[in-house]
Parts: C-alpha cells; sequence; structure tokens
C-alpha cells in the first residue's frame, strides 16, 4: 500500500510546523558579509582563502562556492559564452 500526502505551504510555514528555528537574520548577514568580501576581492585565490573560511557546508559548500564564483570572473572577463561552449562540447 502507498499513501502520498501534499502539503501546499511556503518554507516559513513549514519551518514553523517542524518546530525548526528561524535562520533569516542569520543568512541575511552571512550573504551581507560574502557580498561586502566579494567586492574586494581582486583574484580566485584570494576568494577561495576566505570561503573556505565562512563555508558553512564544509567541504561540498567550498566546492558549490568555487564554482559560483569561477563563473561569475569568467562573465566578468567576458568568457561567459566560452565556458557554456566548452560545456555543451564535454
Amino acid at each position: 500500500m502507498k499513501i502520498t500526502i501534499e502539503v501546499d505551504c511556503t518554507p516559513e510555514e513549514a519551518r514553523s510546523f517542524l518546530g525548526l528555528p528561524d535562520v533569516s537574520a542569520a543568512n541575511s548577514v552571512y550573504v551581507d558579509k560574502l557580498t561586502k568580501a566579494m567586492q574586494g576581492v581582486s583574484n580566485p585565490a584570494q576568494m577561495a582563502e576566505y570561503a573556505q573560511a565562512l563555508a558553512p557546508m564544509g567541504q561540498m559548500g567550498l566546492k558549490l562556492f568555487q564554482s559560483f564564483v569561477e563563473g561569475g570572473m569568467k562573465a566578468a572577463a567576458g568568457g561567459a559564452s566560452e565556458g557554456r561552449g566548452a560545456k555543451a562540447s564535454e
């Protein structure tokens, strides 16, 4: 026998229902700090060092953040279309 239950609610409602804490204020602070840090970064190595110190999900979070930064650096250098072409051909 299989029973399926579908719940339609917002993330805030689900968090409240499950008794999880509201971490939106902490998330806002984290995002603001990362945004400010990215504005002063001159190279990817500097960003990776900073991200490693703040990575909330350990190595997995760092890899995700690293791919985000690399994509942003390519786009800023005008290589966004080149990166897409390389991925499509792989």
